[in-house]
């Protein structure tokens, strides 16, 4: 006989790469789209990049202040403090929020419907829309770093390790918060009724995680709460990045606990896969 034979592992194999090959292929086809459709809607545009500007300028004018350390300590100003929340909320913001409204806005309208009698593999979708969030959030933090330092005195680090902390931290961060939303389209009964159901726990979230407050002098019952939610590991992450050392001492048992924000945000993404995969549902189910 001549020639090489296959066997059928490597046939397999062969196939699996080409599919995933495919499926990264249109998903990246897929971000183009949903990037041209994002910025073509200006008050989409408006409150993904906007909104959080508007509110780092407000905060930042309005809380001067300093937050003192121990003696012999520089103290940390505020903003510094708060662009670190900030950072974290906007994440929770373009992932979970956005992701959440629209995938159920579509989902109800019965977009998805079409689209799963379509070849576009169903994962190409939701790459499509992570790459979204991908690029909307780091268009947000980068815009909210700039205008921190230029404006409000923010102090970058120089510090290699504290950006790869950043980097894993953002990078968790979004993971955890586009499967959380993709998940919890499964409570939303309706287009009408998406942001009435994704905003409130966002909302709340944000002043019990330490997004505008220092999150230790919260009440402890808020504590307690905040801890079981992503927002408030990703925004002690950022302050590990911003904050000089000592800030650590702050924090819950007085350290910042990389491992802990690590383990969390994996734990998170795991769940909300796991719920994505067995309750996302591709229509509308109606009752007769």
């Amino acid at each position: 006989m001549s020639g090489t034979a296959r066997t059928p592992g490597h046939g397999a194999r062969a196939s699996v790469l080409s599919e995933t090959r495919d499926i990264l292929r249109l998903g990246w086809h897929a971000t183009r789209i949903e990037l041209k459709q994002f910025f073509r809607s200006p008050q989409l545009v408006f409150f993904t990049f906007a909104l959080p500007i508007l509110l780092l300028v407000i905060f930042g004018s309005i809380f001067s202040g300093n937050i003192d350390g121990p003696p012999g300590t520089k103290p940390v100003p505020f903003r510094q403090y708060f662009v670190s929340g900030m950072i974290a909320a906007g994440i929770v913001s373009t992932t979970f929020t956005s992701l959440a409204m629209t995938i159920a806005i579509e989902q109800h309208e019965g977009l998805l419907k079409r689209l799963a009698g379509t070849p576009l593999p169903k994962a190409s979708y939701f790459l499509g829309k992570i790459g979204l969030a991908v690029v909307s959030s780091a268009g947000q933090t980068a815009l909210m770093l700039a205008i921190g330092a230029l404006f409000f005195g923010l102090s970058i680090p120089t510090d290699l390790m504290r950006w790869v902390v950043f980097a894993w931290v953002f990078l968790l961060g979004i993971t955890s918060g586009s499967l959380l939303g993709i998940a919890y389209t499964r409570l939303i009964p309706n287009a009408s009724s998406a942001t009435a159901i994704v905003q409130p726990p966002y909302l709340i979230l944000q002043f019990i995680s330490g997004v505008y407050f220092v999150f230790t002098e919260l009440p402890i019952l808020l504590q307690s709460i905040a801890v079981l939610f992503p927002l408030k590991w990703m925004a002690q992450g950022f302050r590990y990045v911003f904050l000089p050392d000592w800030f650590a001492a702050k924090e819950q048992g007085g350290e910042w606990h990389l491992e802990r924000i690590a383990f969390v945000l994996a734990a998170w993404s795991v769940v909300a896969f796991v719920l994505a995969m067995r309750t996302f549902r591709w229509s509308e189910e109606r009752e007769h």
